[in-house]
């Protein structure tokens, strides 16, 4: 089964969620370790769209000259 792709405005609200819950103080050791694994793959995730997007859009500007 393929995995479902999480739009990035998504991602963002997620990892924003994330940081609040950490920051709240409210999180547990043995949660915090599994909320920063979560956060780091939905920023990996959100980096890797960026530069895609980035390359799309530099590649039809390209295709214009």
């Amino acid at each position: 089964m393929a995995k479902k792709e999480t739009r990035y405005r998504d991602s963002l609200e997620e990892i924003e969620k994330i940081i609040h819950q950490i920051e709240s103080g409210e999180t547990d050791i043995d949660e915090l370790s599994v909320l920063v694994k979560r956060a780091a793959t939905l920023i990996k995730d959100c980096k890797s769209k960026l530069k895609s997007t980035e390359d799309d859009l530099n590649q039809t500007l390209n295709d214009m000259e």
